[in-house]
Order: C-alpha cells, then structure tokens, then sequence
C-alpha cells in the first residue's frame, strides 16, 4: 500500500457516515477510524469516597445529614461604591496643576463631580450619586479602569 492510496481511504472516511474501516492487503493492514463525539460518549467515572448505605447511618446521624443549613444574614454595607461606568484613565483633577475634585473625608452631595474618566479624547465627569462622606478612594491619578471597577468607597449620610 502506498502513502497516496491511504490517504484516499482517509478522506472517504471523513466524508461518509462511516465512522471505521479496516482493509488488509499483501499482509498489511490499515485500519482508520474517526471517533466525533468520543469524549461525550462515554461517562466519565465520579471520584470520592464511598458512602455507607443509608441503612448504616444512625437516626441522629441521618438527621444531621439531611439538616438544613443555617441561612446567616448578610452583614450591613457599611459604605457605598461608586463605579467606573466606562473604561478608560482616571484623573482626580480637571487638569495637571488643578486641585482635586475631592480628598479622603470630604463630604460630598449627589449630583458632585468626583473625578473625570477619559475615553478616546473625551473627558467624562463621574458624579456622585449619594450624599455622604468619602471614605476610600481605589484608584491612582493617571492609572486606567475598568468599566465597573469601584472608584470610591462613600459612607452615606
């Protein structure tokens, strides 16, 4: 068998409903399969440890297994997070030489400008959507974000 006759086997098979062929000639054999799906046909085995039939477990022992977790309530958010609703740079200040908007433990009203996030050339106020204090600020002068990435931390009035 040469190399050009096996691979004319190769495409009759790819381009069939046969998924395998086996040919023998002068004592050579070829055989060819394709196998699509043979990762999702066959299951694959669960690891673990084995567990006791139910009738070995006790009554107190049943009991607590088949125990409804305790649900916890959440704990209080102590601030609010104010978001990058874009991508792009984060600056603290309208300009190099100006002052920043605002600083750590300044209170701050809804409606106030907190920073600007540039987005391909365009200079995008970010406002504070709560009345409260700024707590944190997360984010270096000149450093990109990420849109929704928290910018500030406000403890609400």
């Amino acid at each position: 068998m040469d190399l050009s006759y096996i691979k004319k086997i190769i495409k009759l098979v790819e381009n069939s409903n046969v998924d395998e062929i086996e040919i023998e000639e002068e004592g050579k054999k070829v055989r060819v399969a394709k196998h699509r799906n043979s990762i999702m046909s066959y299951p694959m085995p669960v690891a673990g440890l084995p567990m006791p039939p139910a009738t070995q477990l006790s009554s107190p022992a049943l009991q607590q297994a088949q125990a409804i977790p305790e649900v916890k309530p959440k704990p209080e958010v102590l601030f609010h997070e104010i978001r990058s609703p874009i991508v792009g740079t984060f600056y603290r200040a309208p300009s190099p030489d100006a002052e920043p908007y605002i600083e750590v433990g300044h209170s701050v009203k809804a409606g106030d400008v907190l920073c600007i996030v540039e987005a391909m050339k365009l200079m995008n106020e970010i406002e504070s959507d709560v009345d409260g204090k700024i707590i944190k600020i997360l984010v270096e002068n000149g450093k990109p974000v990420e849109y929704n990435q928290v910018l500030f931390h406000v403890e609400k009035a």
